[in-house]
């Protein structure tokens, strides 16, 4: 995956607090909702239990406080100016993702008669508090329909790697944000409100899925999508090698890969994601087709 070197990136649509670590007095929803129920909240990027990655579900706790280094907005804007450094910095490609997943979207549903609204990707290290409860960076990326926003601790995507046995490469970490915009989507949609529940056939899993089909749409538009700055693309080549990271992706944190890896054994009744199979197929669905209505995973 290449971006254009000379197109400026938007680092407004990203809020850099890695090194903050988690707040107290935070973690509450909206709507009524449970404090911290990010998994049931479809959430989060694959549905283990958060009891075990260390998701703190209380109103007021304090979560470990988190590592790295404090970045402010304007520092960001400086680092990540154009294509060129999205090619060179793993923060970077993700802004220039971020970026391009929103410009589609937004010509999308301008060319149906619909406004969409922006959300923005939080960088974070550690742990976060969120309008769906705090969260560690053990959760992994996860959209909170609370506050409309993508959470993203860059570590993940090692972690992609060495725990989850994906390739890995920089179209493997654009799906990943893809995908999570897919759940803001829905959350634009209503569709959101269709989710629930476990098990093969849960709306739990087809919200997943569909928001898989949601990415490879992104992806079958991503060349051709124009850049604010440049009226070019800001994603210059896709390759057949780039999408074959990307299908890894999606089967690495399937939940039958998942359960085994971790439980030995697969249990389907629990399932909140889908298989591995299920998660490649409608990513493909959505790649082959560019049309968002092809990702009906409720009919």
């Amino acid at each position: 995956m290449q971006f254009d070197d000379d197109a400026g990136l938007d680092t407004s649509e990203v809020q850099d607090r890695r090194g903050w670590g988690g707040l107290p007095g935070g973690g509450k929803t909206v709507g009524g909702g449970v404090v911290g129920l990010l998994v049931a909240l479809v959430a989060v990027l694959f549905g283990v239990d958060p009891a075990l990655l260390g998701l703190s579900g209380g109103a007021g706790g304090t979560p470990a406080a988190g590592t790295g280094q404090v970045q402010s907005a304007g520092q960001l804007a400086a680092t990540c100016r154009t294509g060129r450094d999205a090619n060179a910095r793993d923060d970077c490609r993700a802004v220039a993702v971020v970026n391009s997943v929103q410009s589609y979207w937004q010509q999308y549903f301008a060319s149906h008669g619909r406004r969409y609204t922006t959300a923005p990707t939080v960088f974070f290290s550690g742990s976060v508090n969120t309008r769906c409860g705090a969260a560690s960076s053990a959760v992994g990326p996860f959209y909170c329909p609370g506050d409309a926003q993508v959470y993203l601790d860059l570590g993940f995507y090692q972690e992609l790697r060495t725990k989850f046995g994906a390739k890995g490469g920089p179209f493997a970490e654009a799906y990943v944000l893809a995908h999570e915009y897919g759940h803001h989507v829905q959350n634009l949609t209503g569709q959101m409100a269709k989710g629930g529940g476990q098990g093969a056939n849960s709306g739990s899993v087809r919200l997943e899925l569909q928001a898989d089909c949601y990415a490879g749409v992104w992806a079958h538009h991503a060349t051709t999508t124009p850049s604010a700055s440049t009226g070019r693309p800001l994603i210059t080549s896709l390759t057949a090698g780039d999408i074959s990271d990307g299908l890894d992706a999606a089967a690495s944190v399937g939940d039958d890969r998942i359960q085994q890896r971790y439980q030995g054994r697969v249990t389907p009744e629990s399932w909140t994601h889908g298989s591995a199979a299920q998660r490649q197929q409608w990513f493909t669905t959505g790649y082959r087709s560019g049309d968002p209505s092809s990702c009906n995973t409720f009919s």
